[in-house]
């Protein structure tokens, strides 16, 4: 999504899921993170690097960023690099004309060097216009498999914040919140069944979570644990 009238000149439309805000992130053990993204919008912001393994949370905090610079009244942009690294490098044109550009899964440019090269012009056009750079990827710099040492050495100039994975605790928390923020209520021991016999990662269980959203709607039952035991065996309920 490109907001305000700074990107209003740009031909593609880069949206992001609005879902994905501050409030639905569950800071715990990634306060550090939270904060930068927080400051983005104050005097002393400055462009941030994630890494962290996958369902840490990296893709939540960028789309989470440019909805705040969107809500200061600033332009921003999400970038997940996986849509569009098998084609040409024109979506990063103009977009030094912006508050803020967010990249996704920058481990994506290992081998491709048109867009190594046109990333590293992106940045040093960004910066000279003062906008802020905001990416994530699963490690540091140095071993993304950049083959342009000067983007290596730009990357590695970025303040760089490691996001740690949600233990059980923090899942409990995030899966209460997403049920919530649907106006459902699910017993504990509800949470806990869909913790014990579904697959972890934080993706598929918010995507359990619409699945039993939409069926106690059209069934209109509450999410009992035999209920949600029916939805997720393709069992009509009784």
């Amino acid at each position: 999504m490109i907001d305000q009238g700074r990107g209003a000149q740009l031909a593609l439309d880069f949206r992001w899921n609005d879902a994905a805000d501050l409030e639905a992130f569950v800071a715990t053990g990634n306060e550090q993170a939270v904060a930068a993204v927080e400051g983005l919008t104050g005097w002393f912001a400055q462009s941030l690097y994630l890494t962290g393994p996958a369902g840490s949370g990296r893709s939540h905090l960028l789309q989470a960023a440019c909805g705040r610079m969107s809500a200061a009244g600033g332009t921003a942009v999400y970038i997940p690099l996986g849509q569009h690294i098998d084609g040409p490098t024109a979506p990063l044109d103009g977009l030094e004309s912006l508050s803020l550009v967010t990249v996704d899964d920058l481990e994506l440019l290992a081998g491709r060097g048109d867009w190594q090269e046109a990333f590293f012009h992106l940045f040093n056009r960004l910066r000279d216009a003062g906008g802020l750079l905001m990416v994530a990827a699963a490690g540091a710099p140095a071993g993304l498999g950049i083959a342009l040492p000067d983007l290596v050495s730009r990357l590695e100039s970025m303040l760089r914040l490691r996001l740690t994975p949600p233990d059980d605790a923090r899942r409990r928390e995030i899966l209460t919140g997403a049920l919530a923020r649907r106006g459902l209520r699910m017993p504990a021991a509800g949470v806990d069944y869909l913790l014990r016999h579904q697959a972890r990662d934080l993706n598929h269980l918010l995507g359990v979570v619409d699945r039993l959203d939409s069926a106690s709607l059209q069934a209109g039952r509450r999410l009992t644990v035999p209920f949600i035991q029916s939805v997720l065996r393709g069992q009509p309920a009784d």
